[in-house]
């Protein structure tokens, strides 16, 4: 297709060529224009409308705003639904750690007066209704001190339990020597030297020179030396006034002072001192006065009579 331009004035005449894909293309930008004119007006005339208070317009937004609003308020009660199931879900393990707590405490010797809750809740759903926004913010709250009470009692049984650890951390259960058989026991006895009746003070493990020792609970090194009856001597002050004593060593591998921990080597069997032969000679003091070693290692895990494995 031609199309030519005559100019009235100089007589001078344009031809413009116009193919199918220009023509396409022409019409193509016309609609264009067209839409994005159509759309500018539109939004023009709405801004217009609305400024000016032109009644079919107010209508128009009050429509398009009511829409929004119900869209939006579908969106917040179908969340404010799943939370309150989360919600119902947290609150039920809450009772459940409660009175998981509330047995701790019972156990740990600890008065658990922040925990009043059921060990459970349930039974038929009655007429459900959706929750409303200031139920679940009351819900959430109580739920939060709940958890904050809990939070409290399990800090206090967290630091009773660490305080019975350390508490029977510093008890001598522990057998000082690994193997072995026990020889005397404690109480009275023919002493092995004298041939007469006497207060045996402690309890004696069999065993041969070099042979480890080891502490029977954690505590403080108070004395590490050479005694004239005990020979080489260990005693440990575990703290409330226990103290261990270990007699009758090749060799000490401590010093005053040290700290020590249950099970630790702290020397070795020997024979110095008042001692017929290698061995142990262990005892235990409380308040100043000998006792039992018997009666504490019994609670230890390890067998006191016989061979220990």
């Amino acid at each position: 297709m031609h199309v030519i331009i005559t100019d009235a004035r100089g007589g001078a005449t344009h031809t413009i060529e116009c193919g199918p894909r220009r023509i396409v293309l022409s019409i193509l930008a016309l609609l264009v224009f067209s839409i994005l004119g159509g759309a500018a007006l539109y939004h023009g005339t709405l801004k217009i409308g609305q400024r000016e208070g032109w009644p079919i317009i107010q209508s128009i937004y009050a429509v398009v705003d009511t829409r929004e609003i119900d869209a939006q308020n579908r969106y917040l009660r179908e969340n404010l639904d799943v939370m309150s199931k989360r919600l119902g879900e947290l609150q039920a393990k809450m009772i459940q750690l409660d009175a998981l707590g509330e047995h701790v405490a019972d156990m740990a010797g600890v008065e658990a007066k922040n925990l009043q809750q059921p060990p459970g809740s349930g039974g038929v759903l009655v007429s459900p209704k959706p929750v409303s926004l200031e139920e679940f913010n009351a819900a959430l709250t109580q739920l939060e001190g709940q958890s904050a009470a809990s939070l409290d009692l399990l800090t206090v049984l967290e630091s009773r339990v660490s305080d019975q650890k350390m508490e029977r951390a510093q008890i001598p259960t522990s057998r000082p020597v690994r193997g072995g058989y026990l020889g005397s026991r404690f109480g009275r006895r023919i002493d092995p030297f004298t041939g007469s009746s006497a207060m045996h003070t402690g309890l004696d493990f069999a065993g041969v020179v070099g042979q480890t020792i080891y502490a029977a609970a954690g505590g403080v090194v108070v004395t590490a030396y050479k005694h004239a009856e005990y020979g080489n001597m260990v005693e440990i002050d575990h703290g409330n006034e226990i103290i261990t004593r270990y007699a009758h060593a090749s060799r000490i591998l401590i010093s005053r002072g040290d700290l020590v921990k249950r099970g630790q080597a702290i020397a070795m069997i020997g024979t110095t001192g008042r001692s017929t032969g290698p061995h142990l000679h262990f005892e235990v003091w409380v308040g100043g006065r000998y006792k039992d070693p018997a009666k504490f290692l019994a609670l230890g895990k390890t067998p006191l009579f016989g061979k220990a494995r």
